[in-house]
């Protein structure tokens, strides 16, 4: 079952493309890389599918729903950039997230946040910003979503803290949930990937199951990516 569906999407800003007739689906149960250089659009499609843009023609579907109040729900979504309030402590995000969101799971939070170690009486102003990444993770991967949609993890964080972020991901996502990863790291990324999507200058250029395509051109998705987006 498709839990996403992005179907002849086009976005444009001051009568620019930015996105330009993507599609793509997401089933039930697999981890998406959305790979592409900056600027190559990802993140506005990730603003998309999250209600954050609206898109200029196409339609996306989210659990077979049109995007809505209902659709909220299904997805939890970590954004490139910190959106946490700096005079919060952890333990008032929290509070907050369990208020907001009814799939906000408080004891799953706390544990993770033992696992990395964090204090919950921590104020976000006093952390760096690699445990403030950590943070919002933690918030994410605590709400219990169908589609969980993670832009750029792994950028704040030292190849170590990278490599437990993926083991915490794969033990936290459950049942059928699926999720999408854009990342610039794909070679730290690409061992836990089920399908990958190559995005270019606004344009779908390569898609497909990440085992088929290294059997098929016999090399790494991070080869794969190195080639097709070469400048």
């Amino acid at each position: 079952m498709e839990i996403l569906e992005v179907k002849n999407v086009s976005k444009s800003f001051d009568g620019k493309k930015i996105i330009d007739d993507v599609s793509f689906c997401v089933e039930s149960g697999k981890i998406v890389g959305l790979l592409g250089k900056n600027g190559c659009g990802k993140t506005t499609i990730l603003k998309m599918i999250n209600d954050l843009l609206t898109i200029d023609s196409g339609e996306i579907l989210i659990d077979g729903k049109h995007i809505g109040v209902e659709t909220k729900e299904v997805i939890s979504f970590l954004p490139e950039r910190t959106y946490l309030e700096p005079d919060y402590t952890v333990e008032e995000v929290f509070t907050y997230f369990e208020e907001f969101y009814k799939n906000f799971d408080r004891q799953k939070a706390e544990k993770l946040l033992k696992d990395f170690d964090l204090d919950i009486k921590s104020r976000l102003s006093k952390m760096s910003k690699g445990m403030k990444e950590k943070v919002q993770l933690i918030l994410v991967m605590s709400r219990r979503a169908k589609l969980y949609i993670l832009d750029e993890p792994l950028g704040g964080v030292d190849p170590a803290t990278r490599n437990y972020i993926l083991k915490t991901i794969l033990s936290n996502l459950e049942g059928d949930a699926s999720m999408i990863i854009t990342t610039h790291l794909v070679s730290d990324i690409e061992k836990i990937l089920d399908e990958v999507i190559f995005i270019d200058k606004g344009k779908l250029i390569l898609s497909g199951n990440a085992d088929e395509l290294r059997e098929r051109e016999k090399c790494s998705i991070n080869e794969i990516f190195m080639r097709e987006l070469s400048c």
